[in-house]
């Protein structure tokens, strides 16, 4: 049963030394993550799911410390999914590296923990088919969801302007602030596909897992950076 979940975004720009000169900017958000990970270690889980977008190298789950790193991004640093040794073949997708360093920032310790890497291409029912089977695969499951809004907020986003994305970002940071599962589960996916959304399949995995269990939520961040939507929410 899901007894917690947070929302996250997962660029990773969110880690420090990636965005170098540019960190300060994004100080709130990575303040409004830690407290949202504090709610799920709040929540005493017996076992914690990442999950983020990932391309078809990364998907499926990623046990407890599969190693990821932020080479690809110009900077030598290595992240392990939870605490204990390095586990598992292949290495995290960039999105479940992010979910990895903030799990590291926090010392999280509260539960095993483990990743999943969904394809932007998966269907909303299938993703939703997901989230069920991952919340019954324990008593206490708490979720850590990665994943971005619309990404043509501005001329300067990476997908430029687009129109559309502002009404998106509004419609899906709403439901995220308010656990509404229905709005979620109904997200366009060739809207969202269009606007470069990189959060529809997660959020709606947590749509499938989040039915029926009778969750609260708050919205601690809602902003766009660069052009990009980025939410932070709590479900508990």
């Amino acid at each position: 049963m899901l007894v917690a979940a947070a929302v996250c975004p997962c660029p990773p720009l969110l880690v420090p030394e990636v965005a170098a000169g540019a960190a300060p900017e994004l100080t709130e958000l990575r303040a409004a993550c830690v407290d949202a990970v504090a709610v799920l270690a709040a929540a005493r889980p017996e076992r914690l799911v990442v999950i983020g977008p990932a391309d078809e190298a990364g998907r499926g789950p990623h046990p407890q410390g599969t190693p990821g790193s932020f080479r690809g991004f110009g900077v030598d640093l290595d992240v392990r999914l939870g605490p204990g040794e390095a586990a598992g073949e292949g290495e995290l997708p960039p999105s479940l590296a992010v979910g990895a360093w903030l799990l590291e920032r926090t010392g999280w310790s509260a539960a095993p923990v483990e990743g999943l890497g969904v394809g932007e291409p998966l269907a909303g029912d299938r993703c939703r088919e997901v989230g069920r089977e991952t919340a019954a695969s324990a008593d206490r499951v708490a979720l850590l969801v990665m994943g971005d809004g619309s990404a043509c907020r501005t001329l300067k986003a990476p997908g430029y302007l687009d129109e559309r994305a502002e009404g998106f970002d509004a419609r899906a940071a709403r439901a995220l602030g308010a656990a509404d599962v229905d709005t979620l589960a109904a997200l366009d996916e060739e809207l969202a596909r269009e606007l470069k959304v990189s959060g529809r399949a997660p959020w709606q995995v947590l749509a499938g897992a989040a039915t029926g269990a009778g969750l609260s939520g708050a919205l601690l961040y809602d902003e766009a950076p660069y052009g990009v939507g980025y939410y932070v929410a709590t479900w508990s």
